[in-house]
C-alpha cells in the first residue's frame, strides 16, 4: 500500500513538471492573460470538482462547509492567499530561470519549509494535540537530504550561468536573468510552503469517517487554492492594465487553442495534489510518510521539471562537469524520497 501511494505522489510530480510545457502552444496572449485562465481551470474548477469525491451520499458540499469551523476556513483561505504569492513568482522564475532551474530553486524552499511550518503553526494555534510531535529526527533528515539535493542542482544552475554566453543564455530562456530569478524562486519557494500549512489547518474539513481516506483532503485543497486564485487574479487584472492586453480577451480566432492548452495545463497542475491526496489514503500506515509527503511531491516535481529542462534543451552547451554535478543533484532527490522510512 505504501509503494502504492508513493508512485501515485510520482505520477503526480510528473503531471505537474510537465504542466508549464503548454505555455509554448499559446497563440497571441500575453503572459498574464494566459496565466489567470489556466488558473481558472488549476485553482478554481477542477479542485472544486474533487471537492465533490469527499462528499458521501445523503450530504452536500455546502452542509461540509457549513458545519466546518470558521477559524479553520478563514486561517486556510489566509494561508492560500499567502501561497497565491508563491504561485505568482513562482510562474515569473521559470520566466527568468527556465523550467528546470526556476523549479528547482522553488520547490525546494517549498519542500522544507512546507513540511516544517504546518506541524509548528498547528502547534501554536492547537497545542493541546501536539502537532509538532509529527516532526521526528527522521522527517528532518528526509528534509535536510532533499534541501542538499535543491543545493547542488543549484550549483549547477550557477555553473550553467557562469559558463554561457548572453546569446546561450537567451536561446534556452529568452528572459533569462540568473540573479532577479534567484530571489523570485527563493521567494516562490517561501509563499509556496503556506500550501501545505493550509492543508494542515484545514484537514478535517470532510465528513470524518463517512468521507473516504483517500477524498479527504480534496475539499481544503479547494479552500487553499480558492485564496491562491484571488491573488493571482489581482495580479494579472492589474498587469492586463498596465500592459494593455485587454484585447487578448478579445481574439476570438485563438481561443479554441488556448483554452484547450490552457485546461490541459490546469489539469496537469492539478493532478499533483489530487495525487497527494488519494496517496495520502495509501500512506496511514506511516506516520513519518504522512508528514514528509509534502516534501516527497516537491522533491519529485524538482527532479521531472529536471528532465523537462533536458527535454527542452535547456542546459544545452553546458560543460559535462555541470551536467555531472546535476545528475548527482537529482539521484540525492529521489533517495531523499525514501530516506526517512528507511531510517
Amino acid at each position: 500500500m505504501i509503494v502504492l501511494g508513493l508512485l501515485i505522489i510520482a505520477a503526480g510530480a510528473f503531471c505537474q513538471s510537465s504542466s508549464y510545457v503548454p505555455i509554448n502552444k499559446i497563440k497571441g496572449w500575453s503572459w498574464e492573460t494566459y496565466w489567470i485562465i489556466q488558473g481558472l481551470f488549476a485553482w478554481i474548477v477542477l479542485p472544486l470538482a474533487g471537492s465533490f469525491l469527499a462528499v458521501p451520499p445523503g450530504h452536500s458540499l455546502h452542509e461540509m462547509f457549513a458545519e466546518a469551523d470558521p477559524v479553520n476556513i478563514w486561517v486556510t483561505l489566509g494561508f492560500g492567499v499567502l501561497w497565491g504569492v508563491g504561485g505568482l513568482t513562482f510562474g515569473l522564475s521559470m520566466r527568468y530561470l527556465g523550467v528546470a532551474l526556476g523549479q528547482s530553486i522553488a520547490l525546494g524552499t517549498c519542500a522544507a519549509l512546507g513540511t516544517i511550518l504546518g506541524p509548528v503553526m498547528l502547534q501554536i494555534f492547537f497545542p493541546q494535540q501536539d502537532p509538532i510531535s509529527q516532526l521526528t529526527w527522521s522527517v528532518f533528515v528526509g528534509v535536510g537530504v532533499t534541501l542538499l539535493g535543491i543545493a547542488i542542482i543549484g550549483i549547477a544552475g550557477s555553473m550553467k550561468a557562469s559558463t554561457l554566453s548572453d546569446e546561450e543564455k537567451r536561446k534556452a530562456v529568452k528572459d533569462f536573468n540568473f540573479p532577479k530569478g534567484i530571489m523570485i524562486a527563493l521567494l516562490a519557494g517561501v509563499m509556496s510552503g503556506c500550501f501545505n500549512v493550509g492543508l494542515e489547518f484545514g484537514s478535517n474539513i470532510n465528513f470524518g469517517e463517512e468521507t473516504p481516506a483517500i477524498f479527504r483532503t480534496l475539499p481544503v485543497t479547494f479552500m487553499v487554492t480558492v485564496g491562491g486564485f484571488a491573488t493571482n487574479l489581482v495580479y494579472c487584472l492589474y498587469q492586463n492594465h498596465k500592459n494593455k492586453t485587454w484585447g487578448d480577451y478579445a481574439k476570438g480566432t485563438v481561443w479554441g487553442n488556448n483554452l484547450l492548452f490552457c485546461i490541459l495545463a490546469g489539469a496537469l497542475w492539478y493532478s499533483q495534489f489530487f495525487g497527494l491526496a488519494l496517496a495520502k489514503g495509501f500512506l496511514t500506515q506511516s506516520a513519518i510518510l504522512l508528514t514528509f509527503a509534502w516534501c516527497i511531491l516537491m522533491a519529485l516535481n524538482v527532479v521531472f521539471s529536471n528532465v523537462w529542462g533536458i527535454i527542452l534543451k535547456e542546459w544545452k552547451g553546458c560543460s559535462s562537469k555541470t551536467i555531472w554535478v546535476l545528475v548527482v543533484g537529482l539521484v540525492i532527490l529521489v533517495v531523499s524520497t525514501f530516506l526517512p522510512q528507511i531510517i
